[in-house]
């Protein structure tokens, strides 16, 4: 017997039963022989699968005799003729045996199923010249788009200060204590200003970390200092102020200490209050008085010929920081102003400073007392404006302030009602109420009474 009936023997069939569906002498079924055959080759599925481009799946549904998952007998056949072809099988004789095993007389008309194309292995990632340099062209716009947003959040923002150093912002340090230094944090290179009551601000500059450090003198009481920060490239100043406040106890045998910045000593003043002020230590308030010397003498007139009436004395509170400030109202002519601090143990501290108050031109206050009273007002000759032709109704305790550089003259219809103040003197009423008259001013000249209407 040839090996090729052999086989036919071992397989169970003859090809003249095939055709007839006669079966044939038992042995191994097809599924068995292709799995035995694929064994004794040494291939898994997945390496059959690359070998013969049916995919694995198939292939596995063959081995196990599993025909309804292929795609249709047209393909089987060819699937099982390719395998066996594969493993060293007669692919007749295979053809003949699944046909045997299936039982079909009659082949059925094939239903066509496209089996899908076993997709080839993804390639590894790659990098052409031009994808490279659209990468880095994208790296530097997101990197110039970043910068030009600090840019912009910079310019619009202001710069933040912070004080660190004291940790809190009332401090009491020790009597002897003259000097403190302060430390905060703010933009990197910018102005760090530092304002204090009565002194000149102190300025530093943030170093590249944002922090700042200045040193402060100190006085005796509360020592106030206001920090602000300026951006130097956008010229923002800092949204809020930190102020702190630091403290410095007075010594009880200390005697109070005073000067005076306001007025300076030989000053002259037109038209308006003498600003006094200064610092004083050691003390809760300051008195400001004054003592007439003599006329200022205007010039082209003769000197004042009475003494004006001394003015009353003005106390002025000291603030934490020590310092004082208040207006004293004083009328033309020399004045003496003192100024006086008093501790809390009864001792005192006075300054003395000369002024003369010497008014320019025509300076002429009417008021309405006891009534109401209708003006007209003409200066330097002219109607004044303000005024008007008509005239005007100054109503009871109702001022009007008029300013001319030769005179003023003014036409009222109650005389007893109105009353004049010229350069800072008070002249009072110059006549009977309900009886119409007009005064002229023309200092150094005495009020004179005119007939114009």
């Amino acid at each position: 017997m040839t090996t090729r009936e052999q086989l036919k023997r071992a397989v169970g069939i003859d090809r003249s039963d095939a055709g007839r569906g006669v079966p044939a002498e038992t042995g191994p079924s097809l599924p068995e022989r292709l799995y035995a055959a694929r064994e004794r080759k040494g291939v898994d599925l997945y390496r059959a699968e690359r070998d013969t481009k049916i995919r694995a799946r198939y292939l596995g549904a063959l081995e196990r005799g599993d025909y309804k998952e292929l795609p249709g007998a047209v393909y089987t056949k060819g699937f099982l003729r390719n395998y066996a072809l594969y493993l060293g099988l007669d692919p007749e004789e295979v053809l003949a045996q699944w046909r045997h095993e299936r039982g079909d007389g009659k082949e059925q008309p094939p239903a066509i199923v496209v089996p899908r194309a076993i997709a080839a292995p993804r390639k590894g990632m790659t990098f052409s010249p031009g994808i490279v340099v659209a990468a880095l062209l994208t790296v530097v716009i997101v990197a110039f788009g970043a910068y030009l947003g600090i840019q912009v959040l910079r310019f619009t923002k202001p710069p933040t200060i912070a004080v660190t150093q004291p940790a809190t912002a009332v401090v009491d340090v020790d009597e002897s204590t003259t000097t403190y230094t302060l430390q905060g944090t703010t933009l990197p290179g910018a102005t760090v200003s530092i304002a204090t009551p009565g002194r000149e601000p102190y300025q530093v500059t943030a170093k590249s970390d944002g922090e700042w450090t200045a040193a402060v003198d100190l006085r005796r009481g509360r020592n106030q200092f206001d920090v602000t920060s300026l951006d130097p490239e956008t010229g923002k100043r800092s949204e809020g102020t930190v102020s702190v406040f630091i403290t410095v106890p007075f010594l009880e045998i200390e005697a109070p200490t005073l000067t005076v910045d306001q007025p300076a000593d030989g000053a002259s003043f037109e038209n308006g209050a003498i600003p006094v002020a200064g610092v004083a230590t050691n003390a809760a308030t300051v008195v400001v008085s004054a003592t007439y010397v003599g006329p200022s003498g205007p010039p082209g007139g003769k000197a004042t010929p009475a003494p004006p009436p001394v003015p009353s004395s003005v106390t002025a509170a000291v603030g934490d920081d020590g310092t004082y400030s208040t207006p004293y109202e004083l009328t033309a002519g020399k004045w003496m102003i003192t100024v006086t601090a008093s501790g809390p143990d009864g001792k005192t501290a006075a300054l003395t400073r000369a002024v003369t108050v010497g008014y320019k031109g025509v300076n002429l206050v009417v008021t309405a007392k006891g009534g109401r009273a209708w003006i007209k007002v003409w200066v330097d000759g002219k109607l004044d404006p303000g005024v008007g032709a008509a005239g005007q109704v100054i109503s009871n305790g109702k001022s009007l302030k008029f300013t001319g550089k030769n005179s003023i003259e003014v036409r009222t219809g109650s005389s007893g009602v109105t009353q004049f103040t010229l350069n800072g003197t008070s002249l009072g009423t110059l006549g009977r109420s309900g009886v119409p008259e007009t005064w002229l001013f023309a200092p150094p000249k005495a009020p004179e009474k005119t007939q114009r209407r």
